[in-house]
């Protein structure tokens, strides 16, 4: 297999490992990891039917990390798809009322996120040793609410690692907030911050772009990295779930191997419906991607008008991991759609930085004819919930049901039969309140953490691993700061 070069979507970076880009985590000129060419996929899908998660996880990454030795690689998997999963099919595909749900939160956090921070710590310390990097590897993230626990999880303990994950400390769920605040590990470090997730990505990223702070870290043997989707070795381990998918339909005859199937993505930050995106252009058969905003709909309206803007109300909701107004990975695409022009997409995000918004032209407006936006109200998130227990005594998180909602209303509009996958990216139990609220009126009257139970109960499903009597955990994390405040509190945990 040729090797595989990464450059930045913004002409700073070129020929760069797949290694190193792991371990840079964002480019040095603002910009993310892309690959200098897209893969396709080396095997026809009836050779791929029938394999278990970790040998596709092989067979699709081994395309993009073409530095990593075939042991490496699989090194890296096993050690990531275990069983810190509470099945062994890792993601398990089900069907209720005629759609797929595509189960990603059977790990130890119960996130989608799991599916790539597992594998992206053994990722990350195997390409610092191919590249004899001896330094301290700072994951510094921003998260809005899973992301962090999940990077957490994987991270903590470690070696040759620390991690600080940034979270908006009124922008999370109860559980969420728990989760990542009675989190173990002499390398962890969490801080809320007084503001919202844009913040905290902002600061993130700034702090990653200030050369003189770090030049200080490079000078006291520490390097920044990322666990975001902004980092490609996060990205890349996503695109394996989608062909899973895909390959678990044609195993249970749902469909002819070669058949085009839907993809129904609940997003923010654009990083997973992405990478359903680079799994078509791999040769999945994927009709339309489905991208599904709540009432932050800043994709939904870019997709229909080809106007990113950012300078909007900024809505708290029940979906909060998609709360979020700048869709960092969303670079990616409009690099590939710029005709891979690095100038034009600087430009594009210079304008987003510094006016709050930017236009496509209409020949890259074209190329987004595999998309289609769409969004849920509250309202209607919830109503999907109570309506899909009701008929069939399947629970979905927040999350999964703005997908849900979305899916509903595009077959609605547009009579579309397609067999259909809807990511589900979050079990119900880490939205209590919310997911019981909606089933009935009278779950109001209990906390969060009384709800876990009462949901156990309710659906005869016993109570996650990852979550149980986390109420009863100490917390260990409480620092809070202003956003403007978040390279001071890096310098402080480093000394």
């Amino acid at each position: 297999m040729n090797l595989l070069k990464y450059k930045s979507t913004r002409g700073g970076q070129s020929d760069i490992s797949a290694s190193y880009a792991i371990v840079q985590g964002i480019a040095k000129d603002g910009g993310l990891f892309v690959p200098e060419t897209l893969p396709k996929l080396e095997n026809s899908l009836d050779e791929l039917k029938g394999m278990t998660y970790q040998e596709l996880a092989y067979h699709i990454m081994k395309h993009f990390l073409t530095d990593f030795t075939e042991e490496e690689l699989k090194g890296c998997i096993d050690k990531a798809y275990d069983k810190k999963f509470d099945t062994s099919k890792i993601a398990p595909l089900v069907n209720k009322d005629g759609v797929y749900f595509l189960e990603l939160f059977h790990g130890p956090t119960l996130a989608f996120k799991d599916m790539a921070l597992s594998i992206l710590p053994h990722l990350l310390t195997t390409a610092a040793k191919k590249l004899n990097i001896e330094k301290e590897i700072v994951i510094l993230t921003a998260t809005s609410g899973d992301t962090g626990k999940a990077a957490l999880e994987g991270f903590a303990d470690v070696e040759g690692t620390r991690i600080i994950v940034f979270f908006p400390q009124d922008g999370v769920s109860e559980v969420q907030k728990r989760q990542m605040t009675t989190q173990v590990g002499e390398n962890t470090y969490v801080i809320g911050i007084i503001g919202n997730f844009d913040d905290a990505q902002n600061g993130v990223k700034e702090i990653f772009g200030d050369e003189e702070f770090n030049q200080y870290l490079n000078e006291n043997n520490y390097m920044l990295s990322s666990a975001n989707s902004i980092n490609i070795g996060r990205l890349v381990p996503q695109v394996v779930y989608y062909f899973y998918a895909y390959l678990q339909m044609a195993e249970n005859n749902d469909i002819a191997l070669g058949e085009q199937v839907n993809v129904v993505v609940p997003t923010g930050n654009f990083g997973n419906i992405l990478a359903a995106y680079y799994a078509k252009q791999m040769g999945l058969p994927i009709g339309k991607l489905i991208c599904a905003s709540n009432d932050n709909k800043v994709l939904y309206d870019f997709f229909n008008t080809g106007k990113y803007d950012k300078d909007r109300e900024f809505i708290l909701t029940i979906s909060p991991s998609m709360d979020i107004l700048i869709s960092s990975n969303l670079e990616r695409l409009i690099y590939q759609i710029a005709g891979e022009d690095a100038n034009k997409t600087k430009e594009l995000m210079d304008n987003l930085k510094a006016k709050g918004h930017y236009e496509i032209d209409p020949s890259m407006k074209e190329k987004l004819a595999d998309f289609y936006g769409g969004f849920a109200s509250q309202e209607d998130t919830l109503l999907r919930i109570k309506e899909l227990f009701e008929s069939t005594g399947y629970l979905i998180d927040t999350h999964t049901a703005v997908a849900y909602a979305v899916y509903k209303d595009y077959v609605n509009k547009t009579k579309d039969t397609t067999k259909t996958v809807i990511a589900s990216t979050a079990s119900p139990y880490k939205f209590t309140t919310s997911v019981m609220g909606a089933v009935d009126k009278k779950y109001e009257a209990f906390s969060d953490f009384e709800l876990i139970e009462k949901m156990s109960e309710l659906t005869k499903i016993d109570i996650p691993e990852g979550i149980k009597d986390i109420d009863k955990r100490p917390v260990l994390h409480t620092k809070v700061c202003e956003k403007n405040e978040m390279k001071k509190v890096v310098g402080e945990i480093l000394k």
